[in-house]
């Protein structure tokens, strides 16, 4: 998929830069598996705002993506492969052979027409969905469960996949885009192959018009802020700061862990980078 550019007919189409894609269908989502999506604007169920800059944006459907593959040894056909406008990467329409109709993230290399199946041991290509204990070691995958039948929760974002390295008894080891290797039960499931639309990092919106669209509000630095609205903001003339970057609530914000103790810590072998 090539990226591209336009001729300077006006200041946001100077530097726009766009994922070409044709095979992309132009037509509309499948009825069924589409279903209205309520915008919060980064607010909870209080009213109050949880998620700053966040707000506005077009209008979107939201498309309902089979993460659990439990259609086992039914063999799909794949009969598009469409935008998603809720995540980075595409997904593809599979009608499968008992009629039945769902939507999984694409792959790389998955084209109109390749037929795809989840079952227990199938075929080591693109799309197919197994336990992660019946892949062969060093193999490609995408869509990881963390709990058995639970769906994948990992690596679903455009052109990210992981590797299985290597199994223990009833696990199995895999290294995750962040570089952090992780420990899965066996039986959880994954999808072969990388995602789809690797080009997607490489798309420039052009404009702050284009943000908007995406639902993101302007970000006004701290430093330009008065003390009073921000521990970063006052000074005569331009300030740097002063202190090491933070929150308007003081919490630092550039390498700073935040995270806290879960029950899945257990299962890090090895921490992201």
């Amino acid at each position: 998929m090539p990226t591209k550019t336009y001729k300077p007919t006006s200041p946001g189409k100077r530097t726009l830069v766009t994922i070409a894609n044709p095979e992309l269908s132009k037509a509309r989502p499948e009825k069924a598996l589409v279903k209205s999506l309520n915008k919060t604007g980064g607010r909870n169920n209080y009213g109050r705002i949880t998620v700053r800059h966040n707000g506005g944006g077009h209008k979107r459907k939201y498309r309902e993506v089979d993460f659990r593959r439990d259609k086992i040894d039914i063999p799909a056909k794949v009969a598009t492969i469409e935008y998603d406008p809720n995540r980075s990467a595409n997904i593809a329409l599979l009608n499968y052979a008992d009629g039945e109709k769902r939507y999984i993230i694409s792959p790389l290399g998955m084209k109109v027409g390749d037929m795809v199946e989840a079952g227990e041991v199938v075929d080591i290509k693109p799309g197919n969905c197994m336990p992660m204990g019946n892949m062969p070691l060093g193999a490609t995958i995408h869509n990881v469960e963390m709990k058995i039948d639970k769906g994948a929760q990992l690596v679903r974002s455009a052109g990210t996949s992981a590797q299985l390295m290597a199994k223990e008894g009833d696990h199995v080891l895999v290294k995750l885009p962040s570089g952090e290797v992780r420990r899965f039960h066996r039986k959880c499931r994954a999808s072969i192959g990388q995602i789809g639309n690797v080009e997607h990092e490489r798309r420039k919106l052009g404009k702050a018009g284009r943000n908007r669209w995406l639902g993101n509000r302007p970000k006004v630095r701290g430093v330009a802020m008065n003390p009073f609205d921000h521990p970063m903001g006052g000074g005569e003339g331009k300030s740097s700061g002063g202190r090491h970057p933070c929150s308007p609530w003081g919490m630092p914000s550039k390498g700073y862990k935040t995270r806290k103790r879960k029950t899945s810590d257990k299962d890090i072998v090895t921490k992201r980078s």
